[in-house]
């Protein structure tokens, strides 16, 4: 019997425009009702989904759960209170800021009130209008935010190709790292060990819900350790074809067609 539902935001539980939809937030009702957890996992950070926390009546909610920048940080939704917390070190960090200035990609620091974001371009921009709000810098490396705590760094480019090629480039430093994928769009680098995966297993165990009675959903690679992790791995339709095979259940509808909905009604309720 499923207990917890983890579930990605982008791409699988939003749709295009960045709503939840009517049937989706009716299920997760439902669900709710029956004393199932519906738990957002996300790679950003706690603060930029409390609209979509409000739109599946979640926030600010006593009991109610957010894992967030990729597993960096789990909160209780009642005054976002921080409940775990696993950033990179600093000199990591650095690291991987200024190894990025050497490739011609965009690139996110993420402090936990903060993303910062360096030589951003228009794409990006549009892409994050309506999904966090962000702050420019033009700093050739982090010293500023030396002393604060870092949860993730991550290089943009909808060519992912690239991004794969930088990937294998950057193996000799990132071997002690989690490294992941997202949105089509993403490199993402955390501290090793911080993942959706672990995150959600954390939770569990606060929760005294067991492996096998959590489902995961997702999409895209830094949704795998989650899907693989979970007693039950779910993609929706429009999951990348690498992690297909990876899932128990591949649904039937996509993010713009009320997948969450769909996964709920057929395998848990």
């Amino acid at each position: 019997m499923i207990k917890l539902i983890v579930s990605d935001l982008d791409e699988t539980l939003l749709s295009t425009d960045r709503s939840v939809s009517v049937k989706n937030r009716e299920w997760i009702q439902k669900a709710k009702q029956k004393g199932i957890k519906f738990v957002c996992a996300t790679g950003r950070g706690y603060s930029s989904i409390q609209g979509t926390l409000e739109e599946i009546g979640l926030k600010n909610k006593s009991g109610e759960y957010t894992i967030s920048y990729n597993g960096g940080a789990i909160t209780e939704n009642k005054e976002n209170r921080l409940i775990h917390f696993e950033g990179l070190d600093f000199n990591i960090a650095n690291q991987l800021f200024q190894k990025g200035l050497s490739y011609d990609v965009c690139i996110h620091v993420y402090t936990l009130d903060t993303v910062w974001i360096y030589r951003i371009f228009d794409g990006e921009r549009e892409y994050l209008k309506g999904r966090m709000e962000f702050t420019l810098f033009d700093a050739q490396d982090l010293s500023f935010l030396e002393g604060e705590e870092i949860v993730k760094v991550l290089y943009v480019d909808t060519n992912r190709n690239h991004l794969n090629e930088i990937a294998k480039d950057l193996e000799s430093i990132t071997k002690d790292l989690d490294v992941s994928f997202s949105s089509n769009r993403y490199l993402e680098f955390n501290k090793k060990g911080v993942n959706k995966g672990n995150a959600a297993l954390r939770l569990g165990e606060m929760l005294g819900i067991d492996a096998s009675e959590i489902a995961a959903i997702g999409d895209n690679l830094n949704d795998l350790s989650m899907i693989k992790a979970a007693g039950l791995g779910v993609g929706v339709h429009n999951t990348v074809e690498e992690m297909k095979d990876e899932c128990d259940i591949i649904l039937e509808q996509t993010n713009d067609e009320d997948a969450i909905a769909e996964f709920i009604e057929r395998f848990v309720l």
